[in-house]
Formats: structure tokens, sequence, C-alpha cells
């Protein structure tokens, strides 16, 4: 196994020891690059000078004493709908193809930097981070497939062992989603919990920035460097951030977990059901209790959704939509078209309908410490693929990639999406677990324990495997 697919707590800890050097760890990265992404193209931008310069910083300082911890001297990499100092926030669209440099820092680049980690290139997202296929990425486990999006630059990166870690957003999924196609781990945390100044908005109320990593202490290290209310973002949560990786190892003996008893087994594909079940039954022989549970507003999550993500999303927009119409792209037009003519009465039902999900949550939570559910529905999609076939019916491939991650952007608490063993055609597949708000140490707890008992042994892309 080559530098570049190691997890970032493994390579951590040597730097750690001074047995690793950042330089080493930026020139793994940037071989990676040259290497795949021609073919992936995950990658919008490289800065690979001024990671090699940030490197050499890393190496001094941690050589004269002075170690920042964890992602200190790690390559990280940023979605580009992320502000950086000194480059382009482009989003993906031709509108904002000259758009000037980032005068400063995202809050979360800003906590990141502070941290030690090195910037090693921003990366793809859906125009405006408005669909979930990323064009023109493709997914490292078969060219012929989407990474999963928005924020498919970011997971594609990870699972080439082109970065460490990389910073997705999530508004419908757009972080679990593409951790899920590309087979790696993808964490949205509780609404208000990494703050959101600097980042471009999709929908005000729903959006989520996290972390996209190849294992879950990974993840667990990458939300502790960004979570935490900011003066700049006014619906961060003044909330203590815990020590995410004190109770990490604690396992899952007596943990109930909760299993929704209907609409995440309806239109699912026997490959994904297969490998979730295979999943729960090693939970259980661990010492998981399974308990099921039901949240009656699951049915209306999709109308929730749709109508709260198009009316905000072309509130945002206003401006310069409708008038420079024809420099979006036709889906994300479309879909900017739609949201301007929902009324303001069906986008307050939404609303109550929101704050009904989140009481059925809360209520599940009574019963259960966590809740269990498929990722996705389905493998990665086909490039071309614009339905997807299931034995009990057929859906459109946006709308089945949204419909198990988008209760939890609605409800605004935590989830996080685990790869597991998947069937024979071997691409990834994601166990979703979801926690109480502001409860990631428990998620990130059972995260790692599924990953401990997963079959699924070496988690690189087909294309990365020459040993």
């Amino acid at each position: 196994m080559e530098l570049a697919d190691h997890g970032l707590v493994e390579v951590a800890a040597q730097v750690a020891a001074r047995s690793l050097s950042p330089v080493d760890l930026v020139e793994a990265c940037l071989e990676r690059i040259e290497r795949f992404d021609g073919v992936v193209r995950s990658f919008v931008s490289v800065q690979a000078d001024q990671a090699r310069a940030a490197g050499k910083y890393a190496e001094r300082e941690i050589g004269g004493g002075t170690y920042r911890g964890p992602l200190h001297g790690i390559p990280i990499a940023i979605k580009d709908i992320v502000d950086v100092s000194g480059l382009p926030t482009r989003a993906g669209s031709a509108l904002l193809a000259n758009a000037a440099p980032a005068t400063r820092d995202a809050a979360v680049v800003t906590r990141l930097k502070e941290a030690g980690a090195i910037l090693i290139g921003k990366t793809t997202t859906h125009e405006f981070a408005f669909s979930v296929f990323t064009p023109p990425t493709r997914n490292p486990w078969d060219l012929e497939r989407v990474p999963g999006g928005s924020s498919g630059g970011s997971a594609a990166a990870v699972a080439a062992g082109m970065t460490f870690a990389a910073i997705g957003t999530d508004t419908g999924g757009s972080i679990r989603i593409p951790a899920a196609c590309c087979g790696v781990t993808g964490l949205k945390p509780t609404y208000g919990r990494v703050p959101k100044s600097g980042i471009l908005p999709l929908s005000w109320s729903l959006d989520h920035a996290g972390p996209i990593t190849r294992r879950v202490e990974d993840a667990a290290v990458f939300l502790q460097a960004i979570s935490g209310a900011d003066a700049d973002d006014p619906v961060s949560a003044q909330v203590i951030v815990p020590d995410y990786s004190a109770s990490i190892d604690q396992g899952i003996s007596g943990l109930r977990i909760g299993l929704p008893d209907r609409y995440f087994d309806r239109l699912l594909t026997p490959t994904v059901a297969a490998a979730v079940g295979a999943a729960v039954q090693r939970l259980v022989d661990a010492g998981a209790v399974m308990i099921p549970v039901t949240m009656p507003t699951l049915d209306q999550t999709m109308d929730m959704h749709l109508l709260t993500i198009l009316a905000e999303a072309a509130a945002y927009h206003h401006g310069r939509f409708p008038g420079r119409d024809a420099e979006y792209g036709g889906d994300v037009r479309a879909a900017l078209a739609l949201g301007d003519q929902i009324f303001a009465s069906d986008y307050l039902q939404a609303q109550r309908l929101r704050r009904a999900a989140l009481s059925d949550a809360l209520t599940a939570f009574h019963e259960a410490d966590l809740l269990l559910t498929p990722t996705l529905p389905t493998e990665a999609p086909r490039v071309d693929q614009g339905v997807i076939s299931y034995p009990d019916g057929q859906d459109d491939a946006l709308t089945s990639l949204i419909r198990f991650t988008s209760p939890f952007n609605q409800t605004g608490i935590p989830a996080i999406s685990v790869p597991i063993a998947g069937g024979e055609s071997g691409l990834p597949v994601g166990l979703q677990l979801v926690a109480p708000p502001f409860q990631e140490a428990l998620l990130l707890r059972a995260a790692v324990a599924v990953q401990a008992l997963d079959a699924l042994r070496d988690r690189r892309a087909p294309m990365l495997r020459s040993d």
C-alpha cells in the first residue's frame, strides 16, 4: 500500500513522531493527482508550489518543537463553494468563471490552517452545489459512474488518494451521497455545529459543512478542528465542542439502534439491502440492540425538501435569475425557474412539516440511541443513467440519490455514511447512522464499530491497486 492510501490519523502519528515529513505527504498527493486526476477530474485547481512550501514550513515547525495537532502537515482539499483567500470561488458555474480571488478565508478554512493543515487544491462541485452528479468528475471505482454530489470532487479526491481529507457541504446529502458512491466516510454534523461563513449558500436552512475522509477516526479529527460557534455565522450554535476522539473506541455493546419501519425499505436494490442487512447482523453479534421505530412524516420528506431548497435557492439567486439565465447550466436553470413559482404559503407549510419531522426524530430517540439506514438505495449510477430500476418500481436517478439522506437535512440532526462491503459488482455501499442533535461523539463511536466489523478489507478503488 502506498503512502497516499493510508488514513489521516495513521500518517499524523508518524508526523508527530517525526518519522514522516509533511513534505513526503504533499509529494504523495501531488503524484496521485498527476497520475489519476486526468481521468477522475476531481480538482478545479491544484496549489502545488504553495503546498510544497507549506510542507517545508510545517516540517521546520514540527522539527523545532511546535506541533499543532493531528492535522499539522496534512494535505487537505476544499470544495469550490468555500472561500480560500487568494483563490477564486467559481462554484462550478460559468456565471462565476471570472470571479475575483476571495479576500478572506471561510471560517472552516481559517480553522484548518490554524490546525496546520496544508491546502493541496480546490475540488469540483455540481454547479452552485445544486445536484448530485458533479460533472465532469468520475468515480474512481468505475470511471463510467458518477461520484455523487454535489461534493463529488472532494469524495473522489479522497477515494483516489489525492488528499487525506476534504471539506464538503451537504444540503440534501451532498457529503454522504458522494461518500457512499466513492467508498469513503462522510459526516454531516448537526445544523449549526460547523460555521458556514464564507461558503456560498444553496439553501440557508438546509446547508451544512463537514468532513469527507478515508476513515471514521479521520473524520473525528477533522470535525474537531472545524466545529464551534463563529460570530460571522448567525446560525452557528453556542454549544460546547467535546473531544470527538475520547470515546471513539468504546464499542457498540448495549447501544440501542433504531430501524425505521418503513420508507427505507422501498425502492431499494437487492445489493444494497443485502449489504446493509449483513452489517446489521454484525452489529447485533457485537452486542447492539436493534429496535423498530416509527417516523410518520418520512413519506412527506421529498415534498418538504423540494419546496424548501427550490424556494431558498431562488431567493439567493434573485437578481441574477432571471436575467443571466443563459449563464446557468440547464438543470440549475430549470430548478431555479421552479423555485420562482413557489408560493409563500407552500414554503411556510413545508417549514411546519419540518418541525413535525424533527419531533418524529426526537421521539424515536426516546427509544433508540441511534438510527440506522442505507445511505443510498443503490450503488453509484452510470453517468448516462437517468432512471434506476428496483424490484418494486423505478425512480429517477436524482431522486433516488437524495431519498434516504434528505430527511436529516430537514431535521438538522447529525448523520454519517460509512462504507461497507457491497455485492458482486464490487462497488461501494454506504451505511448511514443518525444521532440526536449535537451527539456527533456517539455517532463517531458507532461508526468506528461499523468500520471495524465490516468485511470490506481493501477500501482502495480498483484503479489504485497495484499490490
